[in-house]
This record gives structure tokens, sequence and C-alpha cells, in this order.
């Protein structure tokens, strides 16, 4: 059988899954992606929830620290593994978008994906409304840290 549109949709959010999933050694349990693309601007950000404390990326150690006592840092948090990994993010959704244009689908201009890494369970939401390109101060990264506030994230 072909591979229809939505396979290969679900293919590049499986990739920024599993780049996002390999970051922290596959030891998370909940990865939160936030994924938007407004007026030619790509952006993809991620956090966690390790032992249920809702984690940036640059913190991830301070989960395990905190709840296992553990003194010894398991993830390799340098800014040049936190920037390979958004790069392929963002590459991921620059195919996305390219994908959508080869379908003639509209491409959404934010998505949330929430993957339950011991039920191997991807939650997509989807907007195709503008979030932050009317507001005059508002960037993507601000819709990301509102979502990892509400989450239950602290900044």
């Amino acid at each position: 059988m072909a591979k229809v549109f939505e396979d290969y949709f679900s293919e590049l959010q499986a990739d920024m899954v599993s780049i996002c999933l390999e970051y922290v050694n596959n030891r998370a349990d909940v990865i939160y992606i936030y994924a938007s693309y407004e007026l030619g601007e790509y952006g993809v950000n991620v956090f966690y929830k390790i032992n249920n404390c809702v984690v940036q990326k640059h913190k991830v150690n301070d989960a395990v620290q905190r709840f296992e006592g553990n003194p010894e840092l398991l993830y390799d948090v340098s800014r040049d593994r936190q920037i390979a990994m958004l790069d392929i993010g963002n590459e991921d959704l620059r195919k996305i978008n390219d994908l959508c244009k080869e379908y003639n689908k509209e491409m959404p201009t934010e998505m949330k994906l929430v993957y339950d890494v011991a039920n191997n369970k991807l939650d997509a939401t989807y907007s195709y409304d503008l979030k932050y390109s009317n507001d005059p101060e508002k960037i993507s990264d601000h819709i990301f840290d509102e979502w990892f506030e509400e989450m239950g994230g602290m900044l």
C-alpha cells in the first residue's frame, strides 16, 4: 500500500520525538515538543517530565539529582548537544512544511507534541491560527514558556 500524506507527516513527528528521546538517553517520563511556524519563521523547543519534575532541556540533570540523590550528571546538556537536537527538530519542521506544500495541505502554525515514553503514546494538538505574529511583544519562546508553566514547570 502506498504511503499517504499522514504517513509521511507521522514519520517526521516520530523523528522529532526520537531525537528528543535520544537527548535524554531514553530516560524520561514525558517529552513535550513545541513547534511553531509563522510568517516564514520556524521554531522548535522541548521540555521533559523526569521523576515527576517538569524541566527544560538544559535542566534535565536537576530532576535526576533532586529525586534520585545521584550526584552524577546522567545527561549531556552541553550547548552543542542542545543546538544539534533543535537543529534536527527545525529540519523536521521544514520537511513538514515542504510536505504540506507538496500535498496542498495547510501547514500548522503550532504543534504541541506530548510523548508518553512508558506507554509509547504520542498526543498531538495543532493550531492554524497565528499565536504571536500579531502581537508586538510576543515571540514563539513566550508561547513555549507559557506551555511549560501550564504543564507544571517553573521558569
